[in-house]
């Protein structure tokens, strides 16, 4: 099942990039939606699941939210190191729509940043078979979440590459990158089981993760061009969404 359900995550990446070369004036809605989404599923169950699953307290705070707050500050760090957050596209942009005369280090930042991407789908492969073993319930609205998540990933991973310079079918091998990354995530998984304990650590390094993503990148992303009452109604319904699915689930 976490293989099946990764390869659905493996058709929204593709979706996503393809989206990305078509959509035009509506993504906004799309990214604002996902956000919502994984809002829904960090406050929702991810960490009800990790301080259910890893009950210890750790110098007065719960275990499971310390690696909530490490998960956040983990991708922080990695993005910061790594130049892709979205606060440092605009020393770049003017060099991205050149034809022919974009500079290889300019282009570089664009594949790192794509293969960044590529790394964090192949965790989020590990997501969904980890949250698998917590059952069934939370794999599956882990599943939603991410599936929903990688729309938003090959949208990215495709855009950003070709807005530092690269060409079409670069952008387009790391987008098969990306949308293979989650498939071999979920299989791995299938080769050991997580121990409660670390299961509850993990989905809440995970829960982190995902509220970052969400806070910093996508809503960000969402808003920054069209800063409308639509968008911000998308984020909302994408989280009473994953209130309902949670629900039901229960």
């Amino acid at each position: 099942m976490p293989v099946l359900i990764a390869a659905c995550a493996f058709a929204m990446t593709l979706v996503g990039g393809f989206v990305a070369q078509r959509i035009g004036d509506r993504r906004h809605l799309v990214l604002g939606l996902a956000a919502g989404l994984m809002l829904g599923v960090v406050g929702f169950d991810l960490l009800p699941e990790a301080l259910e699953t890893q009950p210890r307290v750790v110098f007065g705070v719960p275990a499971a939210l310390l690696m909530f707050v490490a998960g956040f500050l983990a991708l922080h760090i990695i993005e910061r190191s790594v130049a892709i957050h979205r606060a440092h596209e605009g020393e770049y942009a003017p060099h991205a729509h050149g034809h022919g005369h974009a500079h290889d280090p300019v282009k570089g930042i664009g594949i790192t940043a794509a293969v960044a991407l590529v790394g964090h789908s192949v965790m989020d492969g590990f997501a969904i078979g980890a949250a698998f073993q917590a059952g069934s319930t939370v794999g599956i609205v882990v599943a939603i979440a991410v599936v929903s998540h990688d729309f938003a990933d090959g949208f990215n991973t495709y855009t950003i590459t070709r807005m530092y310079g690269n060409g079409q079918r670069r952008a387009q091998l790391l987008l098969g990158a990306d949308a293979i990354a989650p498939v071999a995530g979920a299989a791995v998984t299938l080769a050991f089981t997580i121990p409660s304990g670390a299961l509850g650590l993990y989905l809440g390094f995970f829960a982190g993760f995902l509220l970052y993503l969400a806070t910093s990148d996508i809503l960000p992303e969402a808003h920054s061009p069209h800063p409308s009452s639509s968008t911000l109604l998308c984020t909302v319904a994408g989280a009473g969404i994953m209130w309902l699915v949670i629900g039901l689930a229960d």
